[in-house]
């Protein structure tokens, strides 16, 4: 059972003496926090709940409200936000002092007070505090999901919300929200609201859900591969029109080549599609999102890799040239294309 399936049982009664919500899935994240919040009742006017965000609010004072005896009930929740310190984000809003108190409470919390620990981006596993957490408290963690879970996850979702998908419409839904747990589930609710009868064709889809401008450069680069000049040049004055500066098409397509390129030299390697998700979210000091990386493959797989580097070499050029001011910026990029399509 993933995460938000685990929390959706919670009760406030239910609730373990310290409970922790992490992860840097953050659109997931969001998720975790608010429907946990929502199944123990909180609320500000409730003086059986205790509420500190940091770095706002000051250790000392959530330490006294922590490790004092309800007042109001038998028993009462106290909630820390934001405690970053846990992370490998670079903050820090409790001193040594702060931690060990803090340590203290965890190897012998009170009976009578639920800690709940809201704490967004990575836990540092190297952390003692971290490693306390993980052996006594139930954390919940909102890491990147199997598509398997994923998948059923929304299936049930969309199930509860009424919504049937004809075939193909489902898997669609998936790959025009980049299997991303937030815009699947905002693209889900909008469905809702746009499809009152809850049956979703294909069409639906692609007429409701509007294209990101990643999605566009997509189309861009296919028509380009596949030499449909004037169904690029359409697309090109479509996105002129909506205001898109060739700088920025640019960056995009930049984007796409250099991914199809590190792709298809880290295959020639030997490497998986895993550990290519790994060496690349390494290289570029961010999380990689593994489908980004298997449309990659599958788009770049006809792609000789000398064809990859010199388009890769015309896009940067042609980069430098605008920034430089050299030639008018839509001639550039117009004319980057027609030497891509010629290498083909």
């Amino acid at each position: 059972m993933i995460a938000i399936e685990e929390i959706e049982n919670l009760t406030k009664e239910k609730l373990p003496l310290v409970t922790v919500i992490t992860g840097d899935d953050l659109g997931q994240y969001s998720q975790l926090k608010q429907v946990l919040l929502e199944q123990i009742g909180f609320d500000t006017s409730d003086l059986t709940y205790s509420y500190f965000d940091f770095p706002e609010s000051s250790y000392v004072d959530a330490q006294l409200d922590l490790e004092s005896l309800p007042f109001f009930s038998d028993e009462k929740v106290v909630i820390f936000d934001n405690l970053l310190d846990l992370t490998t984000a670079k903050k820090s809003y409790l001193d040594d002092k702060d931690t060990k108190n803090l340590e203290s409470y965890l190897a012998n919390p009170i009976a009578t007070t639920r800690l709940v620990i809201f704490a967004p981006g990575k836990l540092d596993g190297k952390r003692r505090l971290v490693k306390l957490l993980k052996r006594e408290a139930k954390v919940f963690e909102a890491g990147e999901l199997k598509e398997a879970e994923l998948r059923t996850h929304f299936q049930k979702l969309a199930h509860k919300q009424g919504l049937v998908f004809e075939s193909g419409a489902f898997e669609q839904l998936l790959i025009k929200s980049n299997f991303d747990f937030s815009e699947i589930q905002k693209n889900l609710a909008f469905l809702k609201s746009y499809k009152r009868s809850g049956q979703i064709s294909l069409m639906d889809i692609n007429e409701a859900i509007p294209k990101t401008l990643q999605d566009n450069i997509f189309d861009l680069t296919q028509f380009i591969l596949t030499k449909k000049i004037e169904s690029a040049r359409d697309l090109i004055t479509d996105l002129r029109l909506q205001g898109e500066e060739e700088i920025k098409l640019l960056a995009v397509m930049l984007g796409q080549f250099r991914l199809f390129t590190q792709v298809k030299i880290l295959g020639q390697q030997g490497k998986n599609e895993q550990q290519m998700v790994a060496e690349l979210s390494e290289l570029l000091e961010r999380k990689i999102n593994p489908y980004q990386i298997r449309f990659a493959l599958r788009d770049s797989r006809t792609l000789p890799l000398p064809f990859l580097k010199r388009a890769l070499s015309i896009l940067i050029d042609t980069d430098y040239q605008i920034k430089r001011g050299n030639y008018e910026k839509g001639y550039l990029f117009d004319l980057a294309l027609l030497k891509i399509v010629s290498l083909l």
